[in-house]
């Protein structure tokens, strides 16, 4: 496994190392101290896990972020000392799966590291590679491929993990308990805002607009519609 560090401060960089060697030293890790270098490091490296800062010297981590989006949805985990929730949505919005506030435990961001990677890997499939979900949505779940009116659609793993979730209970509302419980692993009241932030977000990227695919039943939860 690999994992890449963009991260200014050279000390937590060592911390982490140090983290990895105790206690998952089969991980290669890679590190970045800019948020350019730090990209062009995530495209030719091709890691399984990002941790990611926000105050860089260069560019912002909102701005790595984004930009690692454009060709990658390897799983992000932000590490930073802005607690604000504008900023903690803000890194959601743009597509982390996982968000840190420093101070922390390293052996608690390891085990945070495994949870991404966890979700990530469980991703479910299907026996038929191809399935339509409906007339304009288009599920390839061996080789896990989005298309929308025959066009392509990457999704991050979490946004992935959602829409196999919603597909797989068509025409059926997905209770937010269940969709907590199934992508976070977390109560619903936990992460009721990483819901609503994640449908917006597949539902732009499926072009959903005004909701017709993925459609709230207020009060309860989310509906595929066929």
């Amino acid at each position: 496994m690999k994992a890449v560090i963009i991260e200014d401060e050279r000390s937590i960089i060592d911390a982490i190392t140090v983290a990895f060697e105790f206690r998952w030293p089969e991980v290669e890790l890679k590190a970045a101290m800019t948020g350019k270098n730090g990209v062009s490091l995530v495209k030719n490296e091709h890691p399984d896990i990002v941790i990611l800062d926000i105050n860089l010297p260069d560019i912002s981590g909102f701005e790595a972020l984004k930009r690692i989006r454009e060709f990658s949805s390897v799983p992000v985990i932000i590490v930073t000392v802005r607690a604000d929730d504008t900023d903690v949505l803000r890194g959601l919005e743009s597509g982390a799966d996982d968000y840190i506030v420093k101070p922390f435990n390293y052996l608690t961001l390891l085990a945070r590291i495994k949870t991404v990677l966890r979700r990530t890997e469980n991703i479910p499939l299907k026996a038929t590679q191809d399935t339509m979900v409906s007339s304009r949505l288009k599920i390839d779940f061996v080789n896990q491929h989005v298309t929308v009116d025959n066009h392509p659609v990457k999704l991050t793993p979490v946004e992935y993990r959602l829409l196999v979730l919603l597909a797989q209970n068509k025409g059926e509302v997905v209770p937010y308990k269940l969709i907590a419980e199934r992508i976070w692993q977390k109560k619903p009241a936990d992460v009721s805002e990483h819901i609503r932030i994640y449908v917006r977000r597949l539902r732009n990227k499926l072009n959903d607009t005004p909701p017709g695919i993925v459609v709230n039943h207020r009060g309860s939860g989310y509906i595929l519609k066929g």
